[in-house]
């Protein structure tokens, strides 16, 4: 989050699916597409977001060695997500008939005052451990996304560090300098790789990652940044990485080639700060832990380049 802070490093219709569905082949996976789950918000933000935007024909930058070089070449990817149910961001499903509840902030000034429809017992990240504490929810049906960063419950009431709040039917970033509940001033949601995607065969969008030490700046789509100097070499929030696309998946698990393939096509974008190369997603029971960790292991920075993003923007 902010200069201040420190990152502690620590759907509904896949429940019928189970864990052996990814025992066999990613022709497998994609027969359980007509399950996926559809409403007015079954995806999150438009088409022309950036998030949702393929970047696989874009140029590198010129910079891209140096770049990833700061970030760390020989540093394998990580999930950062998994089966225990407090390793991973998790989300809450909200509706009109969730109690809303103030918030205060740490940080009001760079906040949306709400209401957050709160539910009695939500999903917090770190389930209950320190930490960022990210507390999701969102409304499929009215469009609506709400993010809080450090969220507290006390006998005060609710307290946060930051707070956001999206309408996923729109293409509008927060004011340029503004954070959200993510350092780099983004959205969380849109960038968590999720059972529920792998299940159906593709994730069609941008990932979210951390890097040890960044830029005290940021690029488009970011809005903030909480670096740690003004080195060229260092990389700013909103960076673009893609998995170049010599790496070879043949040999990777099906979960692990689907997110691969994701990395390729779709990159992943800086958003905090925190270990190298750490991909966000779902705590969910039906992830193989070992395939995750184990075949992304073999994914090293080097296999990474960064794309000049110059003119790719929402709409």
């Amino acid at each position: 989050m902010r200069s201040r802070r420190s990152r502690q490093v620590a759907a509904i219709v896949a429940a019928v699916l189970t864990v052996t569905t990814f025992a066999g082949s990613v022709a497998a996976v994609t027969t359980i597409g007509r399950y996926r789950y559809r409403a007015p918000c079954s995806t999150a933000f438009p088409a022309t977001n950036v998030w949702n935007k393929r970047i696989d024909t874009l140029p590198v930058r010129s910079d891209s060695a140096t770049l990833i070089a700061a970030i760390g070449s020989g540093v394998g990817v990580h999930a950062d997500f998994g089966t225990f149910a407090g390793y991973g961001i998790p989300f809450n499903l909200v509706s009109t008939a969730t109690p809303s509840s103030s918030v205060t902030f740490t940080w009001p000034d760079e906040s949306d005052a709400g209401p957050y429809p709160i539910p009695a017992s939500p999903k917090i990240e770190g389930a209950g451990a320190g930490g960022d504490r990210h507390l999701l929810m969102i409304d499929r049906t009215a469009c609506r996304l709400w993010e809080l960063y450090a969220a507290s419950h006390g006998p005060a009431g609710w307290s946060a560090g930051s707070g956001a709040i999206w309408n996923l039917s729109s293409n509008a970033l927060r004011p340029d300098g503004w954070t959200s509940a993510d350092a780099a001033g983004l959205p969380i949601y849109p960038g968590l790789a999720r059972y529920d995607e792998v299940a159906f065969g593709a994730i069609a969008h941008a990932l979210r990652f951390t890097a040890p030490t960044t830029r005290s700046a940021h690029i488009y789509p970011a809005r903030h940044d909480a670096g740690s100097g003004t080195s060229a070499s260092l990389p700013p929030m909103g960076l673009r990485l893609r998995l170049k696309a010599s790496v070879d998946l043949s040999a990777f698990g099906p979960q692990t080639r689907v997110i691969l393939t994701a990395l390729k096509r779709y990159g992943m974008i800086l958003a905090d700060n925190g270990s190298a190369f750490y991909i966000s997603g779902t705590s969910d029971p039906r992830w193989n832990d070992s395939q995750l960790h184990d075949d992304l292991a073999k994914i090293k920075g080097s296999m990474f380049e960064v794309v000049n993003t110059t003119g790719l923007v929402n709409g």
